[in-house]
C-alpha cells in the first residue's frame, strides 16, 4: 500500500499543495497521503501557531485520499521518517526542491526509508532532475511524475490578506474562509516587512 508523505510549513496551504498533492496521488497511484504540518521549521520564520496551521491543512487536504494529517516535531526529513517507519512510504516534493536534495541531512538514509517523488513542471529541466539521480547512489529510489504549473505561494497569499487583497482561488474555500474567521495575517511579515523596507520572499 503506497503511502504518500507530503510535508511542509503550510502558513497558509494554498492550491499549488493540494495540487501537488493530488497529481501524486494520481501519478503514483497512491493508497494513502500522510500530510506533516512542521512545528518548528527552524529556517523559515512563522508567527502562526502549529496548532492553527494544522487545522488550515486539515480543511486544504480533507478530500485527498482521505488524508491523515499530523504535527511534526522534527525540522528534519530524515528524522520524521525514522520516528514513523513507513512501509512503502513515498515522500513527495516539487523539481525545484530535489535540486537541493544532497545538500539535506542524511540523504542516502532519506532514500533507504522512502521513495522520493519529484513534480516535474516547466521551467525546471528534465535534465536538471537528472544530474542529481546520477549523483545519488541510489537513482531508482527517485520517481516523476507530471504536474500542472501553478503560480502562487504562501507568501503572496500572507501578503495580499496584509494589504486586504482578495485570495480567492489561490486556497481553497474553507481554507479561506478560516483565514478569515481566525484573523490571519492581517498585521503580518508583509505589513513589518514594507515598514523595514523589504520585501518577503
Amino acid at each position: 500500500m503506497a503511502v504518500g508523505i507530503l510535508g511542509g510549513v503550510f502558513d497558509p496551504p494554498h492550491n499549488g499543495h493540494v495540487a501537488l498533492a493530488r497529481a501524486a496521488a494520481e501519478e503514483l497511484g497512491l493508497e494513502r497521503l500522510l500530510v506533516l504540518v512542521v512545528a518548528d521549521p527552524g529556517h523559515k520564520d512563522t508567527g502562526t501557531p502549529a496548532a492553527t496551521r494544522l487545522e488550515l491543512a486539515r480543511l486544504a487536504f480533507e478530500d485527498v485520499l482521505s488524508a491523515t494529517l499530523e504535527l511534526d516535531r522534527h525540522a528534519r526529513t530524515v528524522d520524521s521518517l525514522e520516528e514513523r517507519q513507513v512501509d512503502d512510504a513515498i515522500f513527495i516534493l516539487g523539481a525545484d526542491e530535489l535540486a537541493g536534495f544532497e545538500s539535506w541531512k542524511s540523504p542516502r538514509r532519506v532514500l533507504e526509508l522512502a521513495r522520493v517523488a519529484v513534480a516535474v513542471r516547466p521551467g525546471v529541466s528534465r535534465d536538471e532532475v537528472r544530474a542529481v539521480r546520477e549523483r545519488l547512489e541510489a537513482p531508482g529510489r527517485i520517481l516523476e511524475f507530471e504536474m500542472d504549473p501553478m503560480d502562487v505561494s504562501s507568501s503572496e497569499i500572507r501578503a495580499r490578506v496584509a494589504r486586504g487583497e482578495p485570495i480567492d482561488g489561490l486556497v481553497p474555500r474553507a481554507v479561506g474562509d478560516a483565514i478569515v474567521r481566525l484573523g490571519l495575517y492581517r498585521s503580518g511579515e508583509y505589513t513589518a516587512a514594507k515598514r523595514e523596507g523589504r520585501e518577503t520572499d
